[in-house]
């Protein structure tokens, strides 16, 4: 709406991108704080709460009460403070949205199973969930590669030129990067506010790479490529508002959680972040959380099976921190200044081509 105003009475200011993001920011967040209240009351009165797993800490059965799906909140005042603000004409635009949308849905179906059935592990199942994963990540693939004429030259840090122009194998990463992306958050979603601050931190380091690559002589001043896609920076200044209005709900003691259809959707948002900047590499640094705890599990999981041994009390690994004892306050916060340290590198590293 905002850009059509732009267009149609010639409104200059409206036309900037990041006058367009910040107001998408604040527009998310006065949403998402006006919406958060009435969910959660009424999520309470219908007993629309977390299951726990059974194998969690001692200290997370107290959370049983708390409310869940936070998540179609932020991501439903994401997609309309977006509405309000994005040209629609611009392809990665409406492939951004799409991503929210469909992960989102994902999500939705996996935390109403578990809260229809009261149990933690009654939701979707496992080859289910995935191939709803992949379907959707092939999609939002598909349309970058066929409808928005994405290219598909692959760039690693340092490094100002491509290192391979991949084809249609181009399709086969951007799918393996959204899904693991998508599944990366979803682990580390397991203390209050852990998964929200690190995804806040992503999404601002992502939305300046993606402005610069969406800025002509930024671009080619930092020696980035150059694509079109500027626009999508107010989708991803939405979330952060969205986000940041979130946490003051989810903070330590947390009112709300924001679920799968939280979780899923941010991650899959940041897979698609990272590929229309051309940073699937640089993903691994900006998402360093992520990659911990997902990698705490993948080593649990492949020691238990060859050695029968495990290498942590419990994974994901901020859980083996709880076993050692260590306050959930402090986990957290020093989980957020590794975030923020791997994210300020990764910036750094824009410079150093």
């Amino acid at each position: 709406m905002l850009y059509w105003l732009h267009s149609s009475f010639n409104i200059n200011i409206l036309g900037y991108i990041s006058i367009r993001a910040g107001i998408a920011f604040f527009l998310a967040l006065f949403f998402t704080l006006f919406l958060l209240p009435i969910f959660i009351k009424w999520a309470k009165r219908t007993s629309s709460v977390q299951p726990i797993n059974e194998w969690a800490p001692q200290r997370h059965k107290e959370k049983v009460s708390t409310p869940t799906m936070g998540g179609i909140v932020f991501i439903g005042a994401t997609l309309l403070a977006s509405a309000l603000t994005v040209k629609f004409s611009n392809a990665y635009v409406i492939g951004g949205l799409l991503t929210l949308v469909l992960f989102s849905l994902i999500g939705f179906q996996d935390d109403y199973a578990k809260i229809r059935k009261n149990e933690n592990l009654a939701g979707l199942k496992a080859r289910t969930k995935l191939a709803l994963q992949i379907l959707s990540a092939l999609i939002i693939s598909a349309f970058l590669c066929f409808y928005a004429g994405f290219n598909s030259d692959l760039y690693v840090p340092f490094i100002k030129t491509p290192i391979v122009t991949m084809g249609a194998f181009a399709v086969i990463l951007w799918v393996l990067v959204i899904i693991s992306t998508s599944n990366a958050v979803n682990l580390t979603d397991g203390l209050d506010g852990l998964a929200t601050v690190p995804s806040i931190i992503a999404l601002t380091t992502f939305g300046i790479i993606i402005y610069i690559t969406g800025h002509a002589k930024l671009s080619a001043y930092l020696l980035m490529p150059n694509l079109d896609v500027g626009e999508v920076v107010i989708i991803a200044s939405a979330l952060m508002g969205a986000l940041t209005a979130f946490l003051w709900f989810n903070c330590h003691p947390a009112e709300v959680f924001m679920g799968d259809s939280g979780s899923l959707t941010i991650g899959a948002f940041l897979g698609y972040l990272a590929i229309i900047s051309k940073s699937e590499i640089l993903l691994l640094l900006i998402g360093s959380i992520f990659v911990i705890e997902t990698l705490s599990v993948i080593l649990q999981v492949g020691s238990f099976k060859l050695r029968k041994k495990r290498v942590f009390l419990m994974a994901p690994i901020h859980h083996h921190f709880e076993m050692k004892k260590w306050a959930e306050n402090k986990i957290i916060v020093r989980f957020w200044i590794i975030s923020i340290l791997s994210n300020l590198v990764a910036l750094i590293s824009l410079k150093i081509r």
